[in-house]
């Protein structure tokens, strides 16, 4: 996806002009995680889908300078995926995504597994009734080989367009669970944070819950709740916050399986992404 983000220091009033700054990056769930990870040191391949057009070319070589290995498949007849951000005076975003070349996700575009060590999956292509199909055979086929997949169900605002029992069906799919507060609420049915964790591992090995200034926690099965505070950090754009907690939380779990340690390489890399305007780490 290609972000074009806004940051507004004025309230915006219908209608009229209001001053904002203005820049373009490349975004999108997965390849944010991807460019997180390429840049502190741990190999990421991205299936990136764009259209023939100047915002695919652009996404493309952008993945190419952070290190991210990736497919290159150009939809004829498509645009790149698009998303416009607002950014308010507190760095809190609002945000437009059009998912252009996105849409039509299939297992062909799965390159061999060989390699391997796990899968990260975003919400967005199961939520998308025309990648929907696509991206569960691509699901069950990661399964098949025996890798673990994490799985971010992406926003509640997006999750409410399938509804409850669909995305229930997908928690039951993967291994861990990587969410916010918000999301945990509404799958689980359970106001607080730790017993929506013990709700949610009914249907998932292991859970983990990203709680913004309150920090983060984590359980697997038949092991004790993890938490740890928020880190310090200057908060100018929370786009990306989350997608830079997967990457830290997946590159700390991969070494050890220590959720504590897990949790802090997710808290670090979020910290860093907070304090800058965009998605993605500074090149």
């Amino acid at each position: 996806m290609l972000d074009v983000t806004a940051v507004v220091g004025a309230p915006i009033k219908q209608g009229v002009e209001t001053r904002a700054v203005i820049s373009a990056q490349g975004g999108g769930a997965a390849a944010n995680v991807a460019s997180w990870l390429a840049v502190n040191g741990t190999d990421a391949h991205l299936i990136a889908r764009v259209g023939d057009d100047a915002a695919g070319r652009t996404v493309l070589s952008e993945l190419d300078q952070y290190g991210v290995l990736h497919t290159n498949t150009v939809i004829p007849g498509a645009k790149t995926g698009v998303v416009i951000v607002l950014v308010d005076a507190l760095g809190e975003r609002t945000m437009f995504p059009d998912s252009g070349a996105n849409s039509g996700l299939s297992l062909a575009d799965l390159p061999s597994l060989d390699g391997f060590t796990a899968v990260y999956l975003s919400g967005y292509p199961l939520v998308n009734p025309q990648s929907r199909d696509g991206a569960l055979d691509i699901l069950r086929t990661v399964k098949a080989h025996g890798l673990p997949v994490i799985f971010d169900p992406s926003t509640v605002g997006v999750l409410l367009e399938v509804g409850l029992n669909l995305v229930r069906e997908w928690l039951a799919l993967v291994d861990i669970v990587v969410l916010n507060e918000e999301e945990a609420h509404f799958l689980s049915g359970k106001q607080n944070p730790i017993d929506a964790a013990a709700q949610l591992l009914e249907l998932t090995p292991l859970v983990v819950i990203k709680r913004g200034g309150n920090g983060a926690l984590a359980q697997a099965r038949g092991s004790a709740l993890v938490q740890i505070p928020a880190l310090d950090a200057e908060v100018v754009d929370t786009t990306g916050a989350g997608d830079a907690f997967a990457a830290g939380f997946i590159q700390a779990w991969s070494q050890d399986q220590d959720l504590t340690k897990a949790l802090l390489g997710g808290a670090n890399l979020a910290a860093q992404c907070v304090a800058i305007v965009g998605s993605r780490p500074t090149l």
